[in-house]
């Protein structure tokens, strides 16, 4: 599985959007530094998705997360590919069904996971004001049940070639 966690805050982002002619559309905007933060871990291989949303990222966050996903595992042994985030390599207590494997440093691009978080915005963030944070942890905990409930959609997005030959010469 790959693991990501991505910053959700009220700074909108403002997009083209559709709108008939001669309408020009007025799109809101606002700069308020509240954030939320969704923690992901994508299986590619079968488009399978584990999501949590939690108030900051640090380690403490981040051991709930692995907690979490090691629960929803239990009968796996989990492979936790990930970044060198500071609190990726803070003292996790690791489950007995979960490992860690880094990525290269400064390699974004080799995780599938930044591609979710780019849809997640692109459908569902996109010309949105929200009234407050608590309105937006709402929006982003449903978006992330979407993903969750549709596995063709995630595997869709998250399998790529590398990754899915890797995966079946390590069987």
């Amino acid at each position: 599985m790959f693991q990501d966690e991505a910053r959700f805050g009220r700074i909108s982002d403002c997009r083209r959007c559709w709108a008939p002619q001669p309408l020009r559309p007025l799109v809101k905007a606002m700069m308020t530094h509240e954030y939320v933060y969704a923690y992901a871990a994508a299986c590619p291989a079968d488009g399978g998705l584990d999501t949590l949303v939690l108030p900051h990222v640090n380690s403490q966050c981040m051991q709930i997360f692995v907690d979490e996903l090691a629960s929803r595992h239990p009968d796996q042994n989990v492979v936790l590919v990930l970044d060198g985030a500071g609190w990726h390599h803070g003292a996790l207590m690791l489950p007995e069904n979960l490992r860690l494997l880094f990525l290269p440093p400064y390699s974004p691009e080799l995780n599938p996971v930044e591609q979710l978080w780019a849809e997640l915005r692109e459908k569902h963030f996109h010309n949105c004001v929200f009234v407050s944070i608590d309105a937006l942890e709402d929006r982003l905990v449903e978006a992330l049940r979407q993903f969750e409930l549709d596995p063709k959609r995630v595997h869709s997005i998250t399998a790529w070639d590398w990754i899915i030959s890797a995966a079946s010469t390590a069987n």
